[in-house]
């Protein structure tokens, strides 16, 4: 985290240096007393041995980090076991030292539908809101934008990009503990944000969506992935109770409607550049994640449908930029 801050007149963030570094003090002084799963994880972390790979690849399905033979025997079985530790795995995959971490979701095949679609990355700031593990931050930074900064609030998911990180060391990459509302107002700052798999989760996703445009440069973008209903009459659903089994998604947009949340929050050229249902290859029960997947999520006897009866998963992709 005081990694970020180091750089603060290098990625011009003056004005905000202060705002953050408070916020950094705070979650240092939680991680530092951590309990809990916080707890568990950093301890996890700590305990994996240090190792220096002899080459990283940024650019591949599975994100990598050195070869089995820049390791012993011992120090494999002890990374093997710590990465284990850290499950549940959802974004991916990594092949960490010949390890490979065969991830519940095939992220390879959203960033393949995605990628021909972003802008220019080099020397960008990049804000990832939600940023899970970091698969898709380590994606952009073979692009060599001037940064990437996640955001990631849940232990696990925030643990597994410190393991990981710990050997790609990506010198542009960053990760906060915090979710997106602990972060101070940075008024036309970043390029590019993406907000991949959250506002579901959000009771006002207007008002985030403002917040998202108001953070962005002119004719900066977001890149948003969302859950969607396949049509154009305006229309959201709102689950009752549950949707595919997850208690925290309120609204779930058609394409007509996801369009004018992005207009209503001050977004131009506004495009759909992807829609795919959410498919068993790419979503999957793996060894890695011990809980229920897709399968588990759908109606057995018509997997059209969730097993409360709305829509299976449908998500679609929306680029769009900021006003002047």
């Amino acid at each position: 985290m005081e990694r970020f801050l180091a750089h603060h007149r290098e990625f011009g963030f003056d004005q905000y240096y202060s705002q953050l570094s408070a916020v950094v003090r705070h979650r240092r002084q939680f991680l530092d007393n951590a309990k809990g799963n916080f707890l568990r994880f950093k301890k996890v972390v700590d305990a994996l041995p240090d190792l220096i790979p002899s080459d990283i690849e940024l650019d591949a399905k599975a994100v990598r980090a050195g070869r089995d033979s820049d390791l012993t025997a011992g120090k494999k079985q002890a990374l093997a076991e710590g990465l284990k530790n850290l499950c549940p795995w959802r974004k991916g995959p990594f092949t960490l030292f010949d390890i490979a971490i065969d991830t519940e979701w095939q992220s390879w095949m959203k960033w393949d539908r995605l990628v021909p679609h972003l802008p220019r990355l080099d020397n960008r700031k990049i804000l990832d809101i939600g940023s899970s593990n970091g698969y898709y931050m380590f994606r952009l930074a073979h692009h060599n934008p001037l940064f990437v900064l996640g955001l990631e609030p849940q232990s696990s998911f925030y643990f597994q990009y410190l393991a990981v990180q710990k050997y790609l060391r990506q010198q542009n990459v960053f990760c906060l503990p915090i979710p997106y509302h602990e972060l101070p107002a940075t008024d036309r700052y970043f390029d590019l944000v993406f907000c991949m798999g959250i506002l579901y989760h959000r009771k006002s996703p207007v008002e985030m969506l403002k917040q998202i445009h108001d953070s962005l440069k002119k004719g900066g973008e977001i890149v948003l992935e969302n859950l969607v209903l396949e049509g154009r009459k305006n229309l959201c659903l709102f689950p009752v109770d549950r949707y595919a089994k997850m208690r925290n998604v309120f609204f779930i947009p058609d394409l007509a409607a996801m369009e004018s949340w992005l207009a209503r929050a001050g977004f131009i050229n506004i495009r759909c550049v992807d829609v795919s249902p959410t498919t068993l290859e790419e979503q999957r029960k793996t060894d890695w994640i011990q809980t229920e997947s897709l399968a588990d999520f759908l109606d057995p006897d018509d997997p059209s449908k969730t097993v409360e009866g709305y829509p299976a998963p449908v998500r679609a992709v929306f680029m769009a930029e900021a006003r002047g």
